[in-house]
């Protein structure tokens, strides 16, 4: 060692000496083997949240027939075509106080969306949901849309999955992590069980719920989705939940007007998540107890359901009328207009309802009408009004969410019209555009951000995971032979102003030795001609040079040690820093964010005019 002193030193706590550097593929198992543990308990969560899709959908059809009809039946009739006149207004009024009292009596988290819901729990509270809102949340969900709430089942099946989920992670030994995993789980089951949309399903888990993309939390999540899939296919029917007329293969015409409706749509999007949180707002002003709000916002929902009875109800059927290009006009600017005004209101009221369905339906009308009047205009564009409506569809939810790719693959998935790839693909992009740059948080974000939720909005590479331990680690600095004195060891440091806590320690053949902390060789007492092997503590946590900055991290993290010892065949032969790894994070994102060109035009102009006066010169 030169001087008997290296550079490059890390500090090491004592208590590294548990851990072993020896097996690596130990942990590796041991992940595998918990990998399964997390897969087999959401296949659990998924088999059970089908059997709760299908006891949600029979619930909400029951509480129909009786608020509507009088009777007491399981097959889905539309409220529709209920006979109740003027009595009709009164009908989501009562299912609102009954919300109301379940959410004052049972828990005020059965109020809202259910996405944004579980997106909170996941951020702020290491995804732990109460138990009951596994019971609650259909229940209440099932009266309020049973009695003429303008929502979709798939919302509060989303919640329902994921407090099933959380419930049962809380029951296990696992990580908060592992916790979140099978939230989502359950959550994407849920949706899964209702569409039979898996891939849309596992898209969602990853846009809104897991924001990460790794093995250990899709492979679950799939397995949970093909399970809900399943269940549909065996609870509910097989083939498309939306059925629509074959479509054609666009022209590239048709798809540059698909594009711009898509573009329409985006800003639509943002209007209609705006009016949603305004209503909202105007709920909170309002001089009476939350409880009564659900039944305000009832009563709108029946006087604005004695005019268009279509909007009463979940309303799936409406999403399959429109998407089948033969409504009039007329009817599609009621349905639009009509249902986006009874659903922002009952969201608004604080009931319990959800987001997709409503999105669908007003997205699909939208898109209809839309392509319907530029068939009236332009009737040789070749454009269709089915496929207007689906790219309105898919716009509308990708705009309002942002979940871009979960729009695209639900629509193709819930319609089976895949020849619409394209269409999708840029209606959706536009809508996603203009949601991006106008709008700051997403309908299923606003709420949560508004009480200081920060929610990822980007799902980059892992830095640390990327650079490895032999690019940044030092060899000259914090490295001290064992021989040396005590005193010598603080003129060193004292003259290299070293603030460094830790130092790592080896022996003349540069053998690991363990390490020393700083607190020890300045104690007063400490006699300064005792060699620094006599304050050693000895410890075999150490990382290679091939190793990635985030095992180094988690070590760090592991045993609060500032500085790791590198080691190839137990010599030291560098060492990395707390401070190195943070230089090389900031490094990292300066070269990927730094603005310049490689390529200059004018340094080739001027070869060229060189090159060509070359030409003309005369031979020597």
């Amino acid at each position: 060692m030169k001087n008997q002193h290296q550079s490059g030193g890390i500090p090491i706590s004592p208590l590294l000496s548990g851990i072993s550097t020896d097996s690596p593929g130990s942990n590796i198992n041991f992940s595998k083997s918990r990998l399964l543990r997390i897969s087999a308990l959401s296949i659990l969560v998924a088999a059970a949240i089908s059997l709760i899709a299908k006891f949600l959908i029979t619930l909400i059809n029951i509480v129909t027939n009786l608020s509507f009809f009088g009777k007491l039946a399981v097959a889905y009739h539309s409220p529709a075509g209920n006979h109740l006149g003027l009595w009709v207004i009164i009908v989501p009024a009562v299912g609102g106080v009954l919300v109301g009292l379940m959410a004052l009596y049972g828990s005020k988290a059965i109020r809202g969306h259910g996405i944004p819901e579980a997106m909170e729990q996941i951020l702020t509270n290491q995804s732990r949901i109460k138990p009951s809102i596994t019971l609650l949340k259909p229940i209440s969900s099932a009266i309020a849309i049973g009695t003429g709430g303008p929502f979709g089942a798939e919302g509060p099946i989303i919640a329902t999955g994921g407090a099933l989920g959380s419930t049962l992670g809380q029951l296990f030994k696992i990580t908060s992590n592992e916790r979140k995993i099978i939230l989502a789980a359950g959550a994407t089951a849920g949706m899964s069980a209702i569409f039979g949309t898996p891939i849309a399903a596992v898209f969602l888990a990853i846009e809104l719920l897991l924001f990460e993309f790794s093995p250990r939390s899709i492979l679950p999540v799939a397995l949970a989705c093909i399970t809900g899939a399943a269940g549909h296919h065996l609870l509910f029917e097989a083939g498309p939940v939306f059925p629509m007329p074959n479509l054609d293969t666009p022209t590239n015409g048709a798809l540059a007007i698909y594009s711009g409706i898509g573009l329409f749509i985006g800003f639509l999007s943002i209007g209609v998540t705006k009016i949603v949180y305004f209503i909202e707002d105007a709920f909170e002003k309002l001089p009476i107890h939350w409880m009564w709000w659900p039944a305000l916002g009832g009563l709108a929902v029946g006087l604005i359901g004695y005019f268009a009875p279509h909007t009463l109800g979940v309303g799936y059927d409406n999403i399959i009328s429109v998407l089948s290009g033969s409504v009039a006009i007329i009817l599609l600017l009621r349905l639009f207009f009509f249902k986006f005004l009874s659903w922002a209101i009952a969201l608004g009221s604080g009931t319990s309802g959800g987001t997709l369905a409503p999105l669908l339906t007003i997205g699909g009308a939208g898109g209809a009408l839309i392509g319907a009047i530029i068939l009236y205009v332009f009737p040789n564009v070749g454009i269709s009004v089915p496929m207007a409506a689906l790219i309105g569809m898919s716009a509308m939810f990708a705009g309002a969410s942002r979940a871009y790719l979960t729009s695209i693959t639900f629509a193709l998935e819930s319609t089976g019209q895949f020849h619409a790839l394209l269409p999708l693909l840029g209606a959706c992009t536009a809508s996603y555009l203009v949601s991006f740059f106008l709008m700051e948080n997403t309908i299923m974000t606003e709420k949560i951000a508004r009480r200081g939720v920060s929610t990822p909005d980007s799902f980059e590479p892992d830095v640390l995971g990327k650079l490895t331990v032999a690019e940044i680690s030092n060899a000259n600095d914090l490295i001290f032979n064992i021989g040396l004195e005590i005193r010598e060891v603080r003129d060193i440091i004292k003259s290299e102003n070293n603030e460094t806590q830790y130092f790592i320690a080896a022996d003349d053949q540069g053998n690991y030795s363990g390490i020393v902390s700083a607190a020890d060789i300045n104690k007063h007492d400490m006699d300064g001609t005792a060699p620094l092997k006599s304050i050693l503590q000895s410890s075999n946590q150490s990382v290679k040079s091939n190793d990635n900055l985030r095992k180094a991290v988690e070590l760090m993290a592991e045993r609060n040690v500032e500085v790791l010892p590198v080691v190839a065949q137990n010599k030291v032969t560098g060492v990395i820093s707390c401070k190195d790894i943070i230089n090389a994070y900031k490094f990292y994102h300066e070269e990927n964010d730094r603005v310049n060109t490689h390529i200059s035009l004018k340094r080739q102009r001027l070869k060229v005019v060189v090159r060509g006066r070359e030409l003309f010169k005369p031979k020597a």
